[in-house]
């Protein structure tokens, strides 16, 4: 296993961690992602061990809490040998604190995300989303005042678009608060819109991504295929609707040039899509999913092997769509361009 900086901290992460989204499968999104409970959750665990991924991302939303639940009692013994990332800021419940990032919701978050793993730090907290009701700087000044109590090691954010990422590292900059290291993406071979201003924003401000859904909400498993409909048993039949909408073309497409170079090299269609992901920019660890010890052992053979230059040009121009404004100027026009080249 590979170990990459996450972002510009000191700290070393696996090119590859673990989700624990199956963990507990508790109401309609996580029950069809999976139903792992605490023996098989424990085994999951030894297998990435064994294989060097020590690095397990969860959040207090995943089933009500259980998937943290459930992790901590998977890594009861060696809590030294593991990286804990867990998120917070999402609903969990109808009151109105039970939602954002306020200080009085992020300091009993993290209080109660520190029961429930039976753990007395968390190596990364993550915000889930961006809380337009709450001041950058009080949410900032919550996470200093966690980070220094020894309660949280390094922060980051996930689902924050650009402009909300910027606003607050200037903020973090002007106060002398913790950076955000790390921004957990929605990032795949069929939705690349990381790169339009995400990628170039981690690159300028080191910040790491760690890539959720990486294979693009289960469309790149190898089961989905041109005149082939949607298996049954696909966890897509209930989940679809949860996740981003692709067009049939452009994933057809997608998935020929994977079986394409699947032939040549021997590998599976989601190892593919996953090594591919490890060659692009800012990217510091791809978050795998698994239901069972199949699926596990089938991701972790994405890494160890190289796909070759051209077989990375060939799924870049399969996965390629229009770029938005304001960026398609820099890339038809010279002029453009030469002002400020492309991040890829």
């Amino acid at each position: 296993m590979d170990y990459r900086n996450l972002g510009a901290s000191g700290l070393k992460v696996p090119v590859l961690s673990l989700g624990t989204g199956t963990f507990g499968g508790k109401g309609p999104l996580f029950s069809a992602w999976g139903r792992t409970e605490e023996a098989e959750a424990r085994r999951l665990v030894d297998i990435c061990l064994d294989a060097g991924v020590t690095l397990f991302d969860t959040a207090d939303v995943y089933s009500d809490g259980t998937s943290e639940r459930i992790l901590g009692t998977a890594i009861k013994g060696r809590r030294e040998e593991v990286l804990i990332s867990t998120k917070t800021g999402l609903p969990i419940g109808e009151g109105p604190n039970e939602a954002g990032t306020s200080r009085s919701r992020l300091i009993r978050a993290v209080e109660e995300a520190l029961r429930r793993l039976g753990t007395d730090y968390i190596d990364l907290l993550q915000l889930h989303a961006f809380d337009a009701a709450t001041p950058v700087e009080e949410v900032l000044q919550a996470l200093d005042t966690l980070v220094r109590a020894g309660k949280v090691r390094y922060v980051g954010v996930s689902n924050f678009s650009g402009w909300q990422l910027m606003k607050s590292l200037a903020a973090a900059d002007r106060h002398g608060y913790p950076r955000y290291v790390a921004n957990q993406a929605y990032y795949s071979l069929i939705g690349r819109d990381y790169e339009w201003e995400l990628m170039p924003l981690g690159l300028d401000q080191g910040v790491g991504a760690m890539v959720w859904s990486p294979l693009g909400w289960g469309r790149l498993t190898g089961k989905v295929r041109r005149d082939q409909p949607i298996p049954e048993g696909s966890r897509l039949h209930e989940t679809a609707d949860f996740g981003p909408a692709v067009d049939e073309e452009h994933l057809y497409r997608v998935v020929d040039a994977l079986d394409e170079i699947a032939g040549e090299t021997g590998r599976s269609v989601p190892q593919i899509a996953l090594n591919w992901l490890l060659t692009r920019p800012t990217v510091s660890s791809v978050i795998i999913g698994a239901r069972n010890e199949e699926q596990l052992r089938q991701n972790l053979g994405a890494v160890g092997w190289q796909l070759a230059a051209d077989q990375i040009a060939r799924l870049d121009a399969a996965s390629e769509v229009a770029a938005p404004y304001p960026y398609w100027p820099y890339r038809r026009q010279e002029g453009f361009a030469r002002l400020n080249p492309p991040a890829i």
